[in-house]
């Protein structure tokens, strides 16, 4: 598997961004830039980011009207990032304004649908007053994002066996809500360790806390890395 670690860079400051960086090389992961980073820095940090070599998975999470969403994503896409998220929420209409553009460029960004937050349990999403369970919701929006032309969906761990069985095409997963065994599970709430998710068939982890705050993050990102080779 190609480098699947996406390093969450939840900085507002640009300088601390790029002390991080500089201890990691940008063959062995790829990063994730927020909205605490973007709103904070805006594109400056995408550059400065880029120009040590590291393609950027833009996490904005776009939810809005279609063409509002369409242009935000060809923005996003003039910046050269790597991948785009858009709500799945916004339905069928803001999935496939966005899809359809990117359709139309000779270089775009992947477009990954966003199914259910991973900060949320079941009784939050209970309390939502959505119909059916967290499960259902997540597989319905996995569905429609799938038949709208995206590239794959955010889910949690938890889903992934349950998407591969639904979604028989070439879909992308990539998983937020990733932690070591004994680590604390933070804000999150479905969660699973780096190897499990692989073999349930994660493409990509999203980790951010349990690489940036271990003594030596060059050497957890290895072991990720090992991780996915093994599991191929």
């Amino acid at each position: 598997m190609e480098k699947p670690l996406i390093l969450a860079l939840d900085f507002s400051s640009i300088e601390k961004t790029l002390e991080v960086l500089d201890k990691l090389d940008p063959v062995s992961c790829r990063v994730k830039v927020g909205k605490q980073l973007f709103v904070s820095q805006g594109q400056r940090a995408v550059k400065k980011i880029q120009e040590l070599g590291f393609e950027i998975f833009l996490d904005l999470k776009f939810h809005d009207i279609p063409n509002t969403v369409k242009e935000a994503c060809l923005a996003a896409a003039d910046l050269g990032v790597w991948m785009v998220n858009i709500h799945a929420s916004g339905g069928r209409a803001m999935l496939e304004a966005a899809s359809d553009a990117y359709a139309k460029l000779n270089e775009a960004p992947l477009l990954i649908g966003v199914t259910v937050l991973t900060s949320l349990s079941e009784e939050h999403f209970d309390e939502l007053g959505y119909s059916g369970n967290l499960t259902s919701a997540v597989e319905r929006l996995a569905v429609l994002s799938c038949s709208s032309g995206l590239d794959g969906v955010v889910c949690s761990p938890k889903e992934l066996k349950l998407l591969s069985r639904v979604i028989s095409e070439d879909f992308l997963y990539v998983t937020p809500g990733i932690r070591f065994d004994g680590e604390d599970a933070h804000d999150q709430s479905r969660i699973a360790t780096p190897q499990s998710a692989l073999a349930e068939g994660a493409d990509y982890l999203v980790m951010g806390r349990s690489i940036l705050e271990s003594e030596d993050p060059s050497t957890r990102v290895f072991s990720i890395n090992s991780l996915a080779k093994n599991n191929k």
